[in-house]
């Protein structure tokens, strides 16, 4: 039995210490985006409406008030999610130092690298993220 047979047939219960590096370019390219995102949310936040209605009458002013309110409301939440996110992407590099990127934190093992492809900061395989619901 060559060794291309015996890791096939045995399962792997971490990645290699060179495996993470392309997981961790992905993450920091996420955050990277995800971090412009998030500053151009801030700043929208925190710049007035260029197109305000403040020199206009005031019969319309109630209802564009509470358009302006409902905006920012959600301009908040998508910041909060991006905040979270970012958050979500450090843990995930933290793992990758602590070499336990990667482990399922539910079942101990092995996520499978599609799923770190396209989840990148997931802390479950899809079994054990399936079983939740």
């Amino acid at each position: 039995m060559d060794s291309m047979e015996i890791e096939t047939t045995t399962q792997k219960t971490k990645y290699t210490d060179k495996e993470p590096d392309e997981f961790k370019t992905l993450i920091l390219q996420k955050k990277a985006v995800a971090q412009e995102e998030l500053e151009s949310l801030s700043s929208s936040l925190s710049s007035s409406n260029p197109n305000g209605t403040d020199d206009t009458g005031g019969t319309h002013s109630t209802l564009e008030d509470g358009a302006v309110t409902l905006e920012k409301e959600a301009i908040h939440q998508l910041a909060g999610r991006q905040k979270k996110f970012i958050e979500q992407l450090d843990a995930a590099l933290l793992r990758i130092a602590n070499k336990t990127y990667g482990i399922c934190r539910s079942t101990g093992k092995l996520i499978q690298k599609e799923r770190l492809m396209a989840v990148p900061h997931t802390t479950q395989s899809i079994e054990a993220k399936l079983k939740q619901y």
